[in-house]
């Protein structure tokens, strides 16, 4: 599993560079409709400790004249070696969660304001719950536009469906197991988007993205560094936290991630 996710990672990257590099032999250079990053990163120690963790991302802008659409593919695996119940050492998945999310932002305002309809979808083996759809609409603005660096607003209402992982020991009002059930809500969503340009080698951003709801409050947060390598390849300092008002016993509502990935730009 943990090499097919590497694998998928540098083979989009590798063939949209590809169709990038035959697209600008043929016609002159001119303003980009797409802008597309693919992002990838392994951590593979052995000896004392055998650890194997792969991260990998794609994510696509496509700017039109009314619309301005975004796509995000991502996914994590982590695989640790710990000693069993016998006494031997085996390799256990300790971490393994995916997510895809679409969404189309209508200009109202050139860019300084727009309607967007976002969807997504999470997949979390070890999370809080086992998976995630989210679909929501409302209203961004450009709070600050300055030259080196902006900040973005949306905020709007949506409906989640969630599924309780198997092992869960939540209970419903009439005290039946939810371990495995699914459930809907309507949600408040609000997402923050920042980005500075340091110097013409360096970027920071910061988003931070909000879920509210009666049953549960999910908020997430990635804060970022990156430095630029060479024209089109880049550094990714990032720290990831994602925080659920509810979860099992037993379980934190806090998850922490630090990762340093490469990030190449078509």
């Amino acid at each position: 599993m943990k090499l097919q996710l590497l694998s998928l990672c540098i083979l989009a990257a590798v063939s949209v560079n590809a169709a990038a590099e035959e697209a600008s032999a043929k016609k002159p250079k001119q303003k980009k409709t797409w802008d597309i990053t693919s992002e990838v990163g392994a951590i593979i120690t052995s000896g004392n400790t055998e650890t194997t963790t792969l991260k990998g991302a794609l994510k696509a802008k496509h700017n039109l004249k009314n619309w301005r659409n975004e796509y995000k593919l991502d996914g994590i695996y982590k695989e640790d070696e710990i000693e069993n119940d016998d006494g031997e050492r085996v390799s256990e998945r300790t971490n393994e969660k995916y997510s895809v999310s679409m969404q189309g932002n209508y200009k109202l305002n050139e860019d300084h304001s727009h309607l967007f309809i976002y969807g997504s979808y999470d997949s979390d083996y070890f999370g809080a719950y086992r998976s995630e759809t989210v679909v929501s609409v409302g209203y961004g603005l450009r709070l600050l536009n300055l030259d080196t660096m902006y900040l973005d607003a949306e905020i709007g209402p949506g409906v989640k469906r969630f599924e309780y992982q198997d092992d869960s020991t939540e209970l419903d009002e009439n005290g039946n197991p939810l371990a495995g059930t699914t459930d809907n809500e309507v949600i408040g969503v609000a997402k923050v988007d920042f980005e500075w340009q340091v110097s013409d080698n360096a970027r920071f951003t910061q988003l931070v993205g909000v879920e509210y709801g009666d049953t549960n409050t999910k908020t997430t947060s990635e804060s970022a560094l990156l430095t630029k390598i060479n024209g089109s390849l880049q550094m990714k300092v990032a720290y990831n936290i994602t925080h659920n008002s509810t979860v099992d016993e037993g379980k934190e509502s806090t998850d922490t991630e630090t990762s340093l990935t490469l990030v190449y730009s078509f």
